[in-house]
């Protein structure tokens, strides 16, 4: 008898490709076990910022002092100095304190809209106030799609260790995937609505991408009308407020970013986009870039596909939000948590219809890529960061193809 046929073999097997011990039950009681253990390490990192364990070199802050002083300055009537990087450091170190690495701002003035109200409160509740709203919301778009009663999703969601590094580093990936998630909740029922949603992400265009090409490709006209003239509006405003001259100094800003990028700069095992896997293994940008354009053709013409052939919106919603982690050179370790929202599609197009074989299994990875990507990065020179799209994609293909069969059946 051969391994392959071994009887234990077969189970162990079976335990993979079904996960049948992998219940509901079981999945809370993980998720509490891994939130406790990320509290605690929260605590003692935060411990540590304030040198309650070693004494540091130099005092530390997190990226949420960027958007923070970017308010500040727009909110004192210089706009445009939150890309200027000697008033925007003297303004991150005025929010925290002298000698903090200088965090970069990157982001559009339609985001200063939103920073300059969080910078009318002191800093740190600014920060509590910014994390809990958009965990808040974020949680909001995950009951929407889960569309399960009760609460026992909410502990394994709480301990996503992508959204332990949203709140770590004070970044605004809640928000994002809030927006991301609620806009494919209900672009189909309430398209104006959906298509606001979209548009408010404008804040990260270049996680836009996909969504034209989605919303073109499945005749969303209302969609794609409302997301249109929310973005128009939201750059009118910022014109209103801050001036063409901001926007000028942003462009020239944006220029300079991908030198920073491709430098190392921001460490490379942060990355978990196709650009930054090729990257880790040593690719020079120029490679890594043109496997990374051939990664977004193919992704679109996917994502295009799905929504022109009006598959199940868990399909659609899946697809276009881990496409898009495909199609964009820039994603770092907390953008997963907009990738969960991809998960969570492909949970309940599970409880709906059954999972596939070893779909559970491979949500699990997905679930833990941030628990193994830079330590893969740093050690081993592995790109698994981008499995954490790119196990949701598949898995999305997967059931759009065996959708597609079905139609074709009946």
């Amino acid at each position: 008898m051969t391994a392959s046929t071994a009887p234990g073999g077969s189970v162990r097997r079976g335990k993979l490709r079904d996960a049948a011990w992998l219940t509901a039950q079981r999945v809370t009681a993980y998720g509490w076990v891994l939130l406790v253990l990320e509290l605690a390490l929260l605590a003692f990192l935060t411990a540590g910022t304030y040198e309650l364990i070693v004494p540091l070199e130099r005092p530390v802050s997190t990226d949420y002092v960027s958007f923070y002083a970017a308010g500040a300055l727009a909110d004192a009537g210089t706009p445009a100095l939150a890309y200027n990087y000697d008033a925007h450091y003297a303004a991150q170190q005025q929010a925290a304190q002298p000698g903090i690495v200088y965090n970069y701002f990157f982001y559009p003035p339609v985001m200063l809209l939103l920073c300059g109200v969080l910078a009318w409160l002191p800093y740190l509740l600014s920060f509590f106030v910014f994390q809990f709203s958009g965990l808040a919301l974020f949680v909001a778009m995950a009951r929407g799609i889960l569309a399960k009663p009760g609460w026992s999703w909410l502990p394994p969601l709480l301990a996503s260790p992508a959204g332990f590094y949203v709140f770590g580093l004070g970044q605004n990936s809640f928000l994002s995937a809030a927006l991301f998630g609620g806009a494919t909740l209900v672009v189909d029922r309430r398209p104006w609505l959906g298509g606001l949603l979209f548009g408010l992400l404008c804040y990260k265009p270049h996680f836009g991408l996909l969504i034209p090409i989605a919303l073109l490709a499945g005749q969303h006209w209302r969609a794609l009308a409302s997301a249109t003239l929310t973005v128009l509006g939201l750059v009118a405003a910022s014109v209103a407020l801050f001036g063409v001259q901001t926007w000028k100094a942003f462009f020239e800003t944006f220029a300079t970013s991908p030198a920073i990028y491709e430098s190392g700069r921001i460490t490379l095992a942060g990355f978990v986009s196709v650009f930054g896997g090729a990257r880790v293994t040593g690719l020079p940008p120029s490679a890594a870039y043109a496997i990374q354009a051939a990664s977004a053709l193919v992704v679109a013409g996917l994502v295009a596909w799905a929504w022109y052939r009006r598959c199940s919106i868990e399909v659609r919603a899946a697809m276009l939000i881990a496409g898009t982690f495909l199609a964009v050179p820039l994603a770092l370790v907390y953008d997963l948590t907009i990738v969960a929202g991809a998960g969570l599609w492909l949970v309940r197009a599970g409880r709906r219809d059954g999972f596939l074989p070893y779909e559970k299994m491979l949500l699990v990875l997905a679930f833990l890529v941030p628990v193994m990507s830079r330590g893969a990065a740093l050690q081993l020179y592995l790109p698994v960061g981008v499995l954490g799209a790119l196990i949701p994609m598949a898995l999305a293909v997967r059931r759009a193809l065996r959708e597609r069969r079905g139609t074709a059946a009946a």
